[in-house]
């Protein structure tokens, strides 16, 4: 099967109601949208834990260039952090909403430096409108262009960067960390923020112990050095999750009349590769699935996808997934592809 955006069907009800329907039924006599409080207790417990071993280790290693490492390390547990902070605020956690905008605001803005209140916004429209050229916050072609049609349009910055996007992709990762923190703070005037106040007190007292304690740790020039690493890598490895979900996939325009599950599988792609990008993931590689039953527990994702894929092969749905490489070269060759128009000057 290709990454090709196939063309757009009509929707289709079977007797026994909406295809989407009669998806569901089966999710839910498979107990796959049950909650597991003990996996993510012991999940949040891990993570937990490796977030404070890691300011430990920062003290413990002192004034050596090996704090390097440790700074890797910790791009890890903040973005694993992350992962937690969108279980929660999908409701895979909790069923209630107030335990999970607790949950989500300790975890996002607390312990990670996110607003919870301005990604819940973004990501919500995002599921709405998984990559709707006009309505999808996560194509808009603000830094690079998503489609040959955005490219076509494209003026300022967006037109600069993409002549070369592809190439220039990893590289606008690496800022990834310090733009979430921007736009964080940026969203705290607006109104997609329900308790700007509450949100911008928790950013403050995260950035003052973050800074406080690298800076109390080590020299100023291993602080920078700390820092930038960490958040480099931690931009890295947020974009490596979330990319490969939807990024070459097809692209909705607004004349494509799309049923529910067609718009969700069509423009999702899932990631295979066993418990380790399972975990490196955070479940997000079973994106058709979370896509489809975006309340679903992670660790319920493999099993629905079993379910997903031979409902889809049933309905004759496209259903693409594919290796964790391959889908970063299906990337990186539709950014190619689709800044052509700017290469050329259309």
């Amino acid at each position: 099967m290709t990454t090709e955006a196939p063309e757009a069907p009509s929707s289709r009800s079977g007797s026994g109601g909406s295809d989407f329907a009669q998806l569901t039924r089966r999710i839910v006599d498979e107990g796959l949208l049950d909650r597991r409080p003990g996996y993510y207790a012991a999940r949040m417990a891990l993570v937990f834990a490796a977030f404070l071993g890691g300011w430990y280790a920062l003290f413990a290693l002192g004034d050596t260039w090996w704090q390097l490492g440790l700074a890797a390390a910790m791009s890890v547990v903040f973005a694993q952090i992350g992962l937690l902070s969108h279980d929660l605020a999908h409701r895979q956690v909790f069923d209630r909403r107030v335990p999970s905008e607790i949950g989500g605001r300790i975890a996002a803005n607390l312990l990670m430096g996110m607003s919870y209140g301005w990604w819940m916004n973004k990501h919500t429209r995002h599921h709405a409108n998984p990559n709707h050229e006009e309505r999808d916050p996560d194509v808009a072609p603000e830094l690079l262009v998503w489609s040959q049609r955005q490219a076509r349009k494209a003026s300022g910055v967006a037109r600069f960067i993409g002549r070369r996007q592809a190439y220039l992709f990893v590289p606008l990762l690496l800022l990834e960390g310090l733009n979430l923190s921007f736009n964080s703070f940026r969203a705290l005037r607006g109104p997609v923020v329900k308790r700007p106040v509450l949100e911008g007190v928790l950013l403050v007292v995260h950035f003052l112990a973050y800074f406080g304690l690298v800076f109390a740790a080590l020299p100023a020039g291993k602080a920078v050095a700390f820092i930038a690493v960490h958040q480099a890598l931690f931009g890295v490895y947020l974009g490596s999750v979330f990319a490969p979900n939807h990024k070459g996939m097809l692209m909705v325009t607004p004349e494509m009349k799309l049923d529910f599950l067609r718009r969700q599988v069509l423009t999702s792609r899932n990631v295979r590769g066993g418990l380790l990008i399972d975990a490196v993931m955070g479940g997000l590689n079973y994106q058709v699935e979370h896509h489809l039953f975006p309340s679903m527990p992670t660790p319920a994702l493999g099993r629905a996808a079993r379910i997903t894929r031979e409902f889809c092969a049933e309905k004759g749905v496209a259903y693409y997934e594919t290796g964790l490489f391959r889908s970063y070269r299906e990337i990186f060759t539709h950014l190619h592809r689709t800044g052509e128009p700017i290469r050329s000057g259309g």
